[in-house]
Protein backbone atom coordinates (compact mmCIF):
# COMPACT_ATOMS: atom_id res chain seq x y z
CA UNK A 1 0.00 0.00 0.00
CA UNK A 2 1.48 3.25 -0.85
CA UNK A 3 1.94 6.41 1.37
CA UNK A 4 0.73 9.60 -0.31
CA UNK A 5 2.61 13.13 0.63
CA UNK A 6 2.08 14.38 3.70
CA UNK A 7 1.28 17.67 1.85
CA UNK A 8 -2.31 15.75 0.57
CA UNK A 9 -3.38 15.13 4.26
CA UNK A 10 -4.50 17.45 7.02
CA UNK A 11 -5.21 15.56 9.95
CA UNK A 12 -6.30 18.26 11.64
CA UNK A 13 -9.45 19.45 9.59
CA UNK A 14 -12.66 18.57 10.93
CA UNK A 15 -14.95 17.06 8.36
CA UNK A 16 -16.91 19.72 6.59
CA UNK A 17 -20.21 18.07 8.06
CA UNK A 18 -22.37 14.99 7.97
CA UNK A 19 -23.53 15.17 4.97
CA UNK A 20 -22.36 15.75 0.78
CA UNK A 21 -21.99 19.62 0.77
CA UNK A 22 -23.25 19.62 -2.52
CA UNK A 23 -26.39 17.40 -2.21
CA UNK A 24 -27.70 19.01 1.15
CA UNK A 25 -27.32 22.77 -0.46
CA UNK A 26 -29.64 21.07 -3.66
CA UNK A 27 -31.67 18.77 -1.73
CA UNK A 28 -30.54 15.49 -3.44
CA UNK A 29 -29.29 11.95 -1.80
CA UNK A 30 -26.21 10.68 -1.94
CA UNK A 31 -25.60 6.40 -1.65
CA UNK A 32 -21.96 6.69 0.76
CA UNK A 33 -20.21 9.39 1.46
CA UNK A 34 -16.34 10.46 1.16
CA UNK A 35 -14.03 12.89 2.88
CA UNK A 36 -11.39 15.30 1.63
CA UNK A 37 -7.97 14.30 3.21
CA UNK A 38 -6.71 17.45 3.04
CA UNK A 39 -9.46 19.96 3.20
CA UNK A 40 -12.00 18.05 4.80
CA UNK A 41 -15.02 18.74 2.35
CA UNK A 42 -17.69 15.90 3.07
CA UNK A 43 -19.20 14.86 -0.84
CA UNK A 44 -21.03 11.58 -2.46
CA UNK A 45 -19.32 8.80 -4.04
CA UNK A 46 -19.23 7.45 -7.44
CA UNK A 47 -21.90 5.22 -7.12
CA UNK A 48 -24.01 8.17 -6.27
CA UNK A 49 -25.82 10.39 -8.98
CA UNK A 50 -24.09 13.45 -8.46
CA UNK A 51 -20.16 12.10 -8.02
CA UNK A 52 -19.59 15.28 -5.77
CA UNK A 53 -16.29 13.69 -4.25
CA UNK A 54 -14.52 13.05 -7.76
CA UNK A 55 -16.13 16.63 -8.50
CA UNK A 56 -14.39 18.03 -5.90
CA UNK A 57 -11.06 16.95 -7.06
CA UNK A 58 -11.16 17.89 -10.22
CA UNK A 59 -11.82 21.56 -9.16
CA UNK A 60 -9.13 21.39 -6.55
CA UNK A 61 -6.55 18.86 -7.07
CA UNK A 62 -7.02 17.39 -3.80
CA UNK A 63 -5.31 13.59 -4.51
CA UNK A 64 -6.54 12.04 -0.92
CA UNK A 65 -10.33 10.94 0.13
CA UNK A 66 -11.14 8.74 2.99
CA UNK A 67 -13.89 6.90 3.10
CA UNK A 68 -16.78 8.61 5.60
CA UNK A 69 -18.87 5.60 6.25
CA UNK A 70 -19.10 3.73 9.80
CA UNK A 71 -16.47 1.55 10.05
CA UNK A 72 -14.56 1.80 6.65
CA UNK A 73 -11.16 3.63 7.18
CA UNK A 74 -9.76 3.54 3.76
CA UNK A 75 -7.81 6.11 1.77
CA UNK A 76 -8.04 6.63 -2.07
CA UNK A 77 -5.96 8.66 -4.24
CA UNK A 78 -6.99 10.08 -7.32
CA UNK A 79 -3.97 10.44 -8.84
CA UNK A 80 -2.77 6.99 -9.31
CA UNK A 81 -6.38 5.42 -8.99
CA UNK A 82 -5.61 3.08 -6.05
CA UNK A 83 -5.87 1.98 -2.08
CA UNK A 84 -3.23 4.28 -0.09
CA UNK A 85 -2.22 4.58 3.57
CA UNK A 86 -3.20 7.66 5.45
CA UNK A 87 -3.10 8.52 9.53
CA UNK A 88 -5.70 9.37 11.66
CA UNK A 89 -8.02 11.98 10.87
CA UNK A 90 -9.85 15.15 12.94
CA UNK A 91 -12.96 14.23 14.45
CA UNK A 92 -15.78 12.44 13.58
CA UNK A 93 -14.52 9.46 11.43
CA UNK A 94 -17.76 9.26 9.89
CA UNK A 95 -21.27 10.38 8.97
CA UNK A 96 -24.07 9.73 12.31
CA UNK A 97 -24.71 6.19 12.96
CA UNK A 98 -28.60 7.40 12.49
CA UNK A 99 -28.29 8.65 9.25
CA UNK A 100 -29.03 6.21 6.38
CA UNK A 101 -27.13 4.84 3.18
CA UNK A 102 -28.11 6.02 0.96
CA UNK A 103 -28.86 9.18 2.64
CA UNK A 104 -30.83 10.70 4.04
CA UNK A 105 -33.61 8.83 4.06
CA UNK A 106 -36.16 11.68 3.50
CA UNK A 107 -34.16 12.62 0.11
CA UNK A 108 -34.09 8.42 -1.06
CA UNK A 109 -36.51 8.07 -3.88
CA UNK A 110 -38.03 4.77 -3.75
CA UNK A 111 -36.78 3.75 -7.28
CA UNK A 112 -33.25 4.64 -6.57
CA UNK A 113 -31.61 1.31 -7.72
CA UNK A 114 -32.58 2.08 -11.10
CA UNK A 115 -31.51 5.41 -11.23
CA UNK A 116 -28.26 4.48 -10.93
CA UNK A 117 -28.16 1.91 -13.59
Amino acid sequence: MATPDMTDIDPTVAPSGAGCVECDADGSWWVHLRRCAQCGHVGCCDDSINKHATAHYRETGHTIIQSFEPGEDWFWNYEINRVVAGPVLAAPDCHPLSQTSPGPADRVPRDWQLMLQ
